[in-house]
């Protein structure tokens, strides 16, 4: 899945109007910036909260794991981090919210 498709699932699954793709991320209805939680931490983090996700860092593998939904076990997506950590805590977010979006 190309970050287009992954942004428009993930604004579906918090009901956001998505109207075009820019350069750097979605125009959505009512706001007058682009919307990109894969590069905008604001946004990765209101996505998340919007979603009640679940997001752990594991100290041993270099991983992030995302939960969502019911009792944190619908949905679950996890992202390697060798070598940004922030990079990659935004893509689980992004990855698991499409997940909800894709469902609904």
């Amino acid at each position: 899945m190309d970050d287009r498709e992954l942004l428009e699932l993930a604004a579906k699954a918090v009901d956001l109007q998505w109207m075009s793709f820019g350069d750097n991320g979605a125009w959505i209805a009512g706001r007058e910036t682009l919307w990109n939680p894969l590069t905008d931490d604001g946004d990765a983090l209101r996505l998340a909260n919007k979603l009640r996700m679940r997001i752990e860092h594991h100290v041993r593998h270099p991983f992030v794991a995302v939960f969502a939904g019911k009792d944190f076990d619908a949905v679950k997506a996890e992202e390697p981090h060798e070598v940004d950590v922030d990079a990659a805590t935004r893509r689980a977010i992004v990855r698991a919210a499409a997940e909800i979006g894709r469902a609904m």
